[in-house]
């Protein structure tokens, strides 16, 4: 960690950036949780509540990171941090313990209050001023955060810290136009498949895992009239789907290539897999019932543990086949990040930075795993044998190497995305030629790009 001469140095060159961001426009388009299921708060739900008997203190994370004691004085102040309801008491202990350990920072009372992490990043987009110092937020949030001028760069030595110490996914997701603004705290929003082992025989194959399930007249679950999950196909088949926006927030480009004989190739597989009697749409553990393969995320461990038992497996998602190719499933990958507000005082964004990076840390991530089972994106944590005896996280991890991050995309996508899965449920497709789907697929593909007219 920087000593006062490095974090001086760091404040002249942040500050100046803030004090350009903060020109932002507030009137970036708003996210559409309901369609974005993984980056809500609901994910977590099912979390068991923090222990703050299990490694609450990290009295020794707190020496891992921290800035070295010495005589420079921090000053004092208030500090405000936002996160998720389900980790306020670990983080304050967290922070109890941080202070401890760096006295240089005692002078700051700092309070952390439940604000989840798509609420956030709107509550910052709407007063930067009155916003918290350090908040939680999902990754498709952070160019909105960036445009409204509501977080500043994390530059210098923690913007190297943050490429070394997380994954590559993650790493990525903290950064806008090749700079890094926050700092990684999980690599767990994400879809791989929970199946039952004595049903299914082959979980690298979509197709073998549907013969299978209707050969035992047991349920495949996938969301496919999902903007979320829909896209496992098309990205797994090479297509793009993503859109750029301005420093306002407005959408100025769609990146599309759905009307392809890639795309056409993802259509086709997934009306195959409505074909199929073993087929239900939909990704709630909780509702499902005769299930023996299902499309879903961590926050449906505990449930399919407890339906499937002893024979309760995960994997990550297989390969599909169409016109005699073989495609690995892709998809979205999600992540948490911490982001600091632009700061006008030096010494408070040097404590705030330092706080953001110790929360985000190996030891502290690890710790927020035991006691919440949030999946770490900090790489050691990855390798801990705790985590890495999670079979539903080591089965996301691999398939987060098949996703992209989940980016920001107009509301109306959502919607149009859930309309083409309904056509296909509803079979309005299912005798269609191959010229007529990539009608459909043409027409997909240009509402797409009228978005961002």
């Amino acid at each position: 960690m920087k000593k006062r001469v490095l974090a001086l140095v760091m404040s002249t060159a942040m500050i100046a950036s803030v004090l350009t961001a903060c020109g932002g426009k507030d009137d970036a388009p708003a996210a559409d949780a309901n369609n974005a299921p993984a980056n809500t708060d609901t994910a977590n739900n099912d979390a068991p509540a923090a222990d703050t008997n299990t490694d609450a203190a990290n009295t020794d994370a707190a020496n891992t990171d921290a800035p070295a004691a010495d005589d420079v004085d921090y000053g004092t102040g208030e500090i405000t941090i936002w996160v998720a309801e389900n980790v306020q008491t670990f983080t304050q202990d967290q922070i109890k313990a941080f202070q401890e350990a760096n006295p240089q920072y005692a002078g700051y009372t700092v309070t952390v209050e439940p604000v989840g992490e798509g609420e956030a990043a709107t509550n910052m987009i709407t007063d930067v001023e009155g916003g918290a110092d350090i908040y939680g937020f999902a990754q498709d949030q952070l160019a909105r955060l960036v445009s409204s001028g509501a977080i500043m760069p994390v530059t210098g030595d923690y913007a190297a810290w943050v490429a070394e110490q997380n994954d590559a996914g993650a790493a990525a997701a903290a950064v806008v136009g090749g700079t890094t603004y926050a700092f990684p705290i999980t690599s767990d929003n994400g879809y791989f498949m929970y199946y039952d082992k004595s049903v299914v025989t082959d979980p690298t194959s979509l197709d073998q895992i549907v013969k299978d399930c209707e050969a035992a007249g047991k349920g495949f679950y996938m969301e496919i009239n999902s903007g979320w999950y829909q896209p496992a196909f098309f990205f797994g088949a090479g297509c793009t789907l993503t859109y750029d926006a301005d420093d306002a927030g407005n959408f100025t480009a769609c990146n599309i290539d759905y009307a392809s004989d890639k795309g056409l190739a993802a259509l086709k597989a997934i009306i195959n897999l409505h074909k199929s009697s073993a087929f239900v749409n939909g990704s709630a553990a909780s509702n499902a019932t005769n299930c023996a393969a299902i499309i879903s995320g961590t926050w449906d461990a505990e449930t399919l543990k407890s339906m499937f038992g002893d024979n309760y497996a995960c994997a990550k998602l297989p390969k599909f086949t169409a016109d005699g190719a073989d495609y690995q499933l892709g998809g979205f990958g999600g992540f948490k990040l911490l982001g600091v507000k632009p700061q006008t005082d030096a010494n408070k964004m040097q404590v705030c930075m330092a706080m953001a990076q110790f929360l985000s840390n190996e030891e502290t991530q690890l710790a927020r795993y035991k006691a919440v089972s949030w999946g770490p994106s900090n790489v050691a944590a990855q390798q801990s044998s705790d985590v890495q005896a999670d079979e539903a996280l080591s089965a996301l991890a691999q398939q987060l190497a098949e996703t992209i991050p989940q980016g920001q995309y107009p509301n109306d996508y959502w919607t149009l995305a859930t309309a083409l899965g309904d056509s296909i449920i509803a079979g309005e497709y299912d005798n269609a030629s191959d010229d007529e789907l990539m009608a459909v697929l043409q027409e997909f593909q240009s509402t797409c790009q009228s978005y961002a007219q």
